[in-house]
């Protein structure tokens, strides 16, 4: 098997798992990754549950498309992640449950949606960002979402998802596995912060030291 037909495989596995647990449902979300020469990303209204590895969409490293079925309407805002942080092999964008109700509900700021409350978000997913709602595919959106990036990797703390304002996360990793261990770990952080009231301590900063000693943490 060619990577690219192990890269269409893990897509589709990827994408049943997300939406056999319940964070992506119906035709919401996409998963993209990069190639040496383009990119493959699931077709628009797509569910994630039922991909075919033939069928996704394949273009070019300029967005053009060259086979497959229409690209996901939201292929501008991948390329400019990809763009925006050249270790990104993978992107995953779902419209996750209890990140969206944080959103409606009031995040915990703007440059941090969540406290630092578990290590092992501190670890694995660290600083995220809200960026303003607009409407799907706007191209604004992604001119923001690659300021952000830009933003944090001179800050010294890179990222590695953004929360788009009532419509989901948008994660990226340098595998597929790993980009949807990011989306669960965000996740289920929302779902603890709104289970305890939003009233959860986060962790002390010596705590966080403690992490990027230990572990790299990038927060």
């Amino acid at each position: 098997m060619s990577p690219e037909s192990r890269l269409r495989e893990e897509i589709c596995r990827v994408g049943a798992s997300l939406f056999a647990r319940g964070y992506a449902h119906a035709t919401a979300g996409n998963i993209s990754v990069r190639l040496p020469d383009g990119y493959l990303i699931t077709p628009t209204d797509a569910c994630l549950g039922r991909l075919d590895p033939a069928r996704l969409a394949r273009l070019d490293a300029e967005g053009r498309q060259l086979d497959g079925e229409r690209a996901s309407k939201t292929l501008a805002l991948h390329r400019r992640i990809y763009a925006a942080d050249e270790e990104a092999r993978c992107v995953i964008h779902t419209h996750s449950t209890h990140l969206v109700a944080l959103t409606l509900q009031g995040v915990w700021s703007a440059d941090d949606i969540v406290p630092p409350i578990t290590p092992y978000f501190v670890m694995k997913v660290g600083h995220v960002p809200l960026i303003a709602y607009r409407r799907p595919g706007d191209p604004a959106a992604a001119e923001e979402v690659a300021q952000r990036i830009a933003a944090a990797r001179a800050a010294g703390a890179p990222l590695r998802a953004v929360m788009l304002e009532r419509l989901g996360p948008n994660v990226w990793h340098d595998a597929p596995a790993a980009a949807m261990a990011v989306l669960e770990e965000l996740e289920e952080t929302a779902r603890l912060w709104l289970m305890g009231g939003c009233r959860a301590t986060p962790l002390a900063e010596a705590q966080i030291e403690e992490l990027r000693r230990s572990f790299g943490a990038r927060w």
